[in-house]
């Protein structure tokens, strides 16, 4: 035998076994191996380890002689049945992906077309500000309201997904060299459904809001939209310069979300608009946070950002001073809701304002101690900034009851 050499006998002889000498694992299986042409077999004998010995007998000679190897036809039961198989699944691969995978697939890349971060952030937000107006509210609980209330919360996710569907179209190229999982990047979503989805989330949201909260909420509604349309498409554009980029972003998730979402519940309770001592804290709260996520949320795009002319907080100034920026802000924000704590006791609960907030600062020290840690990769940034999402997250959960 010479050394180093032996078939490779793979699945009902699908694959030519090596004559180039090199070692090739040996595989068994009930389909016949792979032989010398002299050497053919009718029937696939019950006596396997007479015909491996023939094929390891007709492959070293055959080796020797240096001639091509081709593979026996075998007949039998066994082989057929595998041939068949194969060939229905090569048919259904020609066919390409069944209905259910296609749709199953779009599923996927429609979910990420909405950026779930900020579908939980709007959530999040809307449920808590709704939570307030109805401990607030002097009579009791309509449970009649709750189809509405889910409405409008339905109407708030559209223009989300509008938002940052609209600015993925007009991101493509960037997102291509900076975040190329997006579906549209990924060309997992066609631009073309990109658009179908982006105008019919935006008409959901508009139509939802005119038949149910009348035309103050219907028009702050259209006026989110139109700041998120700016924020993205030419000529305008404004998220090319950072300072109108980051009051575009604070005033639609600051402001708009948290005065709205309040004045549609007081009014679908009957209630004229009043600031609360709350609203006011968490709308000031909130528009304050929505800066340092305009500017933080631009640090993984820098490379694009740089390439495309886009003018960043990122590309102006580094990543690392911009995220140490953010972190400062947002110590801030913090140290200034502790400070309202203690100064007005009887207005918030003060030992949970001071107690989440000091922790919530801990997180954000441990956040940023980890993006310098790791020098501002890719994978540090991205900690850093999913870091940012979940102290907004928690902020809105302890802010009901506060």
């Amino acid at each position: 035998m010479v050394s180093g050499t032996t078939p490779s006998l793979g699945r009902c002889c699908a694959s030519q076994p090596s004559c180039s000498g090199r070692n090739l694992p040996f595989q068994a299986s009930r389909c016949p191996p792979a032989l010398h042409p002299g050497v053919r077999l009718s029937v696939w004998t019950t006596n396997h380890c007479v015909v491996q010995q023939k094929a390891h007998a007709a492959s070293r000679s055959h080796s020797r002689r240096g001639q091509n190897c081709r593979p026996v036809t075998v007949a039998s039961a066994a082989s057929a049945a595998d041939a068949g198989g194969a060939a229905s699944m090569g048919g259904e691969a020609a066919g390409g992906p069944s209905a259910a995978a296609r749709l199953l697939a779009f599923q996927q890349a429609f979910w990420k077309f909405l950026r779930p971060h900020t579908i939980r952030g709007t959530i999040l937000g809307s449920m808590a500000v709704t939570a307030r107006a109805l401990i607030e509210c002097p009579t009791p609980l309509d449970w009649g309201l709750l189809p509405r209330a889910c409405l409008g919360v339905l109407a708030l996710l559209a223009g989300n997904g509008y938002i940052v569907g609209i600015n993925q179209i007009y991101d493509v190229d960037i997102d291509t060299v900076s975040k190329p999982f997006l579906p549209i990047a990924a060309g997992e979503l066609s631009p073309a459904m990109a658009w179908v989805l982006c105008i019919a989330l935006a008409a959901a949201g508009l139509g939802i809001t005119a038949v149910n909260f009348g035309r103050p909420i219907s028009m702050l509604y259209a006026f989110g939209l139109f700041l998120g349309t700016i924020y993205s498409v030419p000529p305008l554009r404004l998220k090319r310069f950072a300072v109108a980029a980051f009051m575009i972003i604070a005033t639609v998730r600051g402001f708009l979300l948290n005065f709205g979402v309040y004045s549609a519940t007081r009014a679908a309770l009957g209630l004229s608009f009043q600031w609360s001592p709350a609203i006011l804290f968490i709308t000031c709260f909130v528009t304050l946070f929505a800066v340092v996520i305009a500017i933080t949320k631009d640090l993984a795009d820098v490379e694009g950002d740089r390439k495309y002319g886009i003018q960043t907080f990122s590309t102006r100034l580094g990543t690392r001073r911009v995220a140490f920026l953010g972190s400062g802000l947002l110590a801030l924000n913090y140290a200034a809701a502790i400070a309202l704590a203690i100064r007005m006791p009887g207005t918030f609960r003060a030992p949970l304002m001071i107690g989440a907030n000091l922790l919530f600062m801990a997180y954000l020290a441990q956040q940023t101690a980890k993006i310098d840690a790791k020098r501002y990769s890719q994978a540090g940034i991205a900690g850093y900034y999913l870091g940012i999402w979940n102290l907004f997250y928690a902020q809105y959960v302890i802010f009901p009851f506060i």
